[in-house]
């Protein structure tokens, strides 16, 4: 749950099983679990220790996305690692700045983070070169500035 994307193949299975040895999720798990899916379903996990399929933790919002085979997960991975890495480093950045500002400190200090990046955003060489390469149906080539 620390990870920014969870891909899963189909057998995986999710859970929190600490209560089983008289204790509690550390390491931010019964924060972390609550946030992705929501009180109450992470209230039954944590008190019951009991597991989630691959196909409800998609269905909670706890994985991205569900693979057939692990080996497809990996490539699906990599594939979206491909993907991501095609685009500004410094927007990629700046998104997950505000995902996770949203993500932690709720929606107030969420959209003063966004509103801060994307005006921010403007500039930047990368914004400039995005938008150019979009009018011109280029692909970008950008300079991290």
């Amino acid at each position: 749950m620390m990870c920014d994307i969870i891909y899963a193949s189909k057998t995986a299975k999710f859970g929190q099983p600490e209560i089983k040895l008289g204790t509690i999720p550390g390491m931010g798990g019964s924060q972390r679990l609550t946030h992705a899916i929501g009180k109450s379903k992470a209230m039954e996990l944590i008190l019951s220790g009991r597991n989630l399929s691959a196909a409800d933790a998609l269905k909670f919002g706890l994985v991205a996305e569900v693979f057939e085979e692990p080996a497809l997960c990996i490539t699906g991975a990599l594939d979206l690692a491909e993907e991501i890495g095609g685009f500004s480093p410094m927007a990629v950045a700046a998104a997950k700045e505000a995902v996770n500002v949203a993500f932690q400190e709720g929606l107030k200090l969420g959209l003063e983070t966004e509103r801060r990046l994307f005006w921010g955003s403007f500039a930047t060489v990368d914004r400039k070169i995005g938008m150019d390469a979009f009018v011109k149906k280029e692909k970008p080539k950008w300079e991290n500035q």
